[in-house]
């Protein structure tokens, strides 16, 4: 390769990974809007949970009943198992099935399934004991980047749903190639939204493993 395809080639990448977010300025009202919806119905559910303990007490049998609850246990204490299963259940159960899926058949239907599994989450977020109080505390930024990456898909399930039913405001000349092109946006967010999971999940995992127990030695 020639210092001039290197040169040229360069500009060209950067160019690519600019693109989401410059989708993310055009689209900046969506965006903080689900932004506030998202982090608003998690900050709902945790106070639910707050006023309603039997809810809390429930989502935590349903986690057992599943064995969601014994799968954490065993894996907390090997963090990279831990993040590479934080991972697979934040990108394919998560992501795909709950936002991306739905929406491919039904325009902006994976936006109610989270808003759904985000007040569900807060439910159980909520702490019930002081421990609670202090795992909240790492915790939160894990909430802070995963729930970012999730906002970046929803943006793009919404991009989606609005290029199909509407492909005038993406100057497509029917729904099937606004359909195209919502896919199109929604793959460029997703690029961002990934590394964030991944960001989070090792986050998660090590925080939990490494993080609770002596905040938990220091402040209680």
């Amino acid at each position: 390769m020639t210092i001039e395809q290197t040169s040229l080639d360069h500009p060209t990448r950067a160019a690519f990974w600019r693109r989401p977010f410059r989708l993310i300025r055009e689209n900046r009202r969506a965006y903080l809007l689900i932004n506030a919806a998202a982090y608003g119905l998690v900050l709902v559910g945790i106070v639910v949970g707050l006023a309603f303990p039997d809810l809390i007490a429930a989502r935590a049998t349903a986690l057992e009943d599943d064995g969601t609850g014994e799968l954490v246990r065993r894996l907390v204490n090997i963090p990279p198992l831990f993040a590479l299963t934080i991972l697979g259940v934040n990108v394919f159960r998560l992501s795909l099935l709950t936002i991306v899926v739905p929406s491919l058949v039904v325009p902006f239907a994976g936006l109610a399934f989270f808003g759904y599994w985000a007040f569900q989450t807060g439910i159980t977020m909520a702490p019930t004991s002081s421990l609670g109080w202090v795992a909240l505390i790492p915790h939160s930024l894990t909430i802070v980047i995963e729930l970012q990456a999730y906002v970046l898909v929803l943006l793009g399930a919404y991009l989606l749903g609005r290029h199909w039913l509407f492909p005038r405001t993406v100057d497509a000349k029917n729904r099937r190639q606004g359909y195209v092109r919502g896919l199109q946006r929604l793959g460029l967010l997703a690029l961002p939204a990934l590394a964030l999971l991944i960001i989070g999940a090792v986050w998660e995992a090590y925080s939990l493993r490494y993080f609770v127990h002596p905040l938990s030695q220091w402040l209680l």
